[in-house]
């Protein structure tokens, strides 16, 4: 009967007192059949022969500082597919929920929500038979007020007692450098910016030190993540091997970093281990122009600045006469350029791979923009959630382990002859593979260091 439904709006707080989650903002979605909520940190385990899974929650929006840890038994596994169109196989849970006076039991599927614009999604199902939803109004049932907000959660998110990290980068406005800092805070670690050119360095061999601008000194940190731009290769580097002679933890050291920024030497280095690579040319003098276009199979080909990043520096030429204008001119310029191999067959697409701990923990197509032949989401590209195969992804394991890096972004173009290996980013981006995949990627890399230094929540410190 209508008149025994509640009538909820858009939006309302639910409570999961099984989970011990007090107040969590739900938007409400008929249009949803399971309901979600967010999660990160998932693992399953066996107790008394059935199967459950631990996770922890952000339950409030906009704050990683608050962290609820949960266990459930696991009902069900299913593939749901997301408002963006991607798939994912989530594990599923039945838990009573709390919304206004009722109370009754609901399916929930676990998902990271970080990129969403609310930490739970209530769907169709566990409202059926119970409610109506008016779309016009908000908090039929009641809302929170900010103070209400901190009483049900106490000071939970106050305590910094884990590991102090620095982020070696240059702005901290970047959608990557925030989402690490705020995934290191939320896991109870003391993170700080520093900012590559206010960082200098005392050499001295009975007391080597790293200060900051204002004289603070950095030598008490327990890990550093470099996230060094190239125009700042080398000073970031400097100073990232400053740290690893302190004794401090480097995702990423200084030497694989250098390596894999010098193009040619990095392609050198993959060739030689045996990692297939488009073949590519390199000559010094603009009399080699001739030679090197058919030393790369003719055009089309790709003609690459040595020191470009993010799709810049890279040019298409279609024709012999164009190829031989670009390079003359680069040459001129005494520019140093790769000419590469055009394939055709990957029809402006590519995937990247991205490595943490030699694992690939996600994976996207990108597809160029209409008009370029590059796969770039830095130039108007797309990406979606893709599955790679045992080939893509032992090609893009070994190429992090050739380059010596921890963590990196792979690029592999799909070709005719199989995968092959464009580029190992050190620095990689994290807005478009979080956006397409939903994964914490941010909280997988302050994993990453946890684990190196044996550090676990609720420990006093690191290493």
């Amino acid at each position: 009967m209508l008149d025994e439904k509640i009538i909820v709006g858009s939006e309302e707080w639910c409570c999961f007192p099984n989970l011990n989650v007090p107040a969590v903002k739900a938007r409400v979605d008929s249009g949803a059949k399971t309901s979600s909520l967010h999660a990160f940190n998932i693992q399953t385990f066996k107790r008394d022969n059935a199967a459950w899974v631990s996770f922890e929650v952000h339950p409030l929006q906009q704050n990683r500082n608050t962290v609820i840890r949960c266990e459930a038994q696991i009902i069900d596994r299913r593939t749901i597919r997301s408002s963006s169109g991607n798939t994912e196989k989530r594990y599923v849970i039945k838990t009573p929920m709390k919304i206004g006076d009722l109370q009754w039991d609901i399916e929930v599927t676990l998902s990271n929500r970080d990129t969403m614009g609310y930490r739970m999604l209530l769907g169709r199902e566990a409202m059926q038979h119970r409610m109506l939803v008016d779309p016009a109004s908000s908090f039929n049932l009641g809302d929170l007020s900010e103070p209400e907000i901190k009483a049900l959660y106490g000071k939970e998110d106050s305590l910094n007692t884990g590991l102090k990290i620095g982020v070696l980068a240059s702005n901290p406005e970047l959608y990557s450098n925030q989402r690490i800092m705020e995934a290191g805070q939320a896991r109870g670690h003391q993170m700080h910016f520093l900012n590559i050119k206010q960082c200098y360095m005392k050499l001295d061999a009975l007391n080597p030190e790293v200060h900051y601008r204002g004289g603070s000194l950095l030598n008490d940190l327990d890990a550093v993540i470099p996230r060094i731009r190239p125009s700042v290769t080398f000073y970031g580097c400097a100073l990232t091997r400053h740290f690893e002679s302190l004794g401090v933890y480097c995702l990423n050291r200084s030497e694989a970093i250098s390596q894999s920024r010098d193009k040619l030497f990095s392609l050198q280095l993959l060739q030689q281990n045996g990692l297939d690579i488009p073949t590519s040319g390199f000559a010094n003098s603009p009399s080699d122009t001739s030679e090197l276009i058919d030393m790369v199979g003719g055009a089309p080909l790709i003609i690459k600045l040595l020191e470009g990043t993010q799709g810049r520096g890279v040019v298409l030429a279609e024709t012999r006469k164009a190829a031989e204008s670009v390079i003359n001119a680069f040459k001129s310029l005494r520019a140093n350029l790769l000419v590469q191999e055009f394939v055709k067959e990957a029809q402006g697409k590519d995937l990247r791979c991205f490595v943490i701990d030699g694992k690939v923990v996600a994976s996207i197509e990108r597809t160029a923009a209409p008009g370029e032949f590059r796969a770039n989401i830095h130039q108007g590209g797309t990406a979606r959630i893709v599955r790679i195969s045992k080939e893509e992804r032992a090609l893009a394991i070994k190429a992090t382990k050739v380059l010596g890096l921890k963590v990196a972004g792979v690029d592999i173009i799909r070709s005719n002859k199989g995968p092959l290996l464009l580029e190992v980013n050190s620095s990689p981006g994290l807005e478009g593979i979080e956006s397409a995949t939903e994964k914490d990627i941010a909280g997988l890399l302050i994993g990453a260091i946890e684990r190196k230094l044996k550090w676990q929540a609720g420990s006093s410190h690191g290493a």
